[in-house]
């Protein structure tokens, strides 16, 4: 069985930080997770899908809470860590649920890959990448699949 290094538990520990604020509908723990400059990119399945810098991504997770009625839920599996020197990535199932404001009920499984840096001792987000495949005979987004 191979030996987990430092720096991935490190990794694995900011994602598990980043549910347990994501469970708590707290954006501000959530963000301390990313690096908080102008250099953060991240591209995303919904509009606008590409999110430059930490205020701009902010500010999109406060609207992604707002379309919730209580605080959504997420659950972070088959999460694989690669760390090289200062620099690490990981990917991973998020399946996200709850209840949207008009009542509905929300289930949605997307795959997340995270580019990291290590600065200053501490692992940060520095990139991120989330999709959902396609069923290529109809065009849409597969929102429950896992592969």
């Amino acid at each position: 069985m191979k030996k987990i290094s430092d720096d991935e538990a490190a990794i694995r520990a900011l994602e598990d930080k980043f549910a347990v604020a994501f469970n708590a509908g707290d954006v501000d723990a959530m963000m301390k997770n990313y690096i908080p400059d102008k250099s953060l990119v991240v591209f995303d399945v919904v509009p606008p899908r590409q999110h430059l810098g930490a205020d701009t991504y902010r500010k999109a997770w406060l609207s992604f809470f707002l379309h919730f009625k209580g605080t959504p839920k997420i659950d972070i599996t088959d999460l694989s860590i690669t760390v090289d020197g200062n620099l690490g990535f990981s990917h991973s199932i998020q399946h996200v649920t709850g209840t949207d404001v008009q009542g509905n009920s929300i289930d949605r499984t997307v795959r997340v890959t995270d580019g990291y840096r290590k600065i200053e001792g501490n692992w940060l987000i520095v990139l991120e990448h989330v999709s959902v495949p396609v069923d290529l005979k109809t065009g849409k987004p597969d929102l429950t699949s896992k592969t």
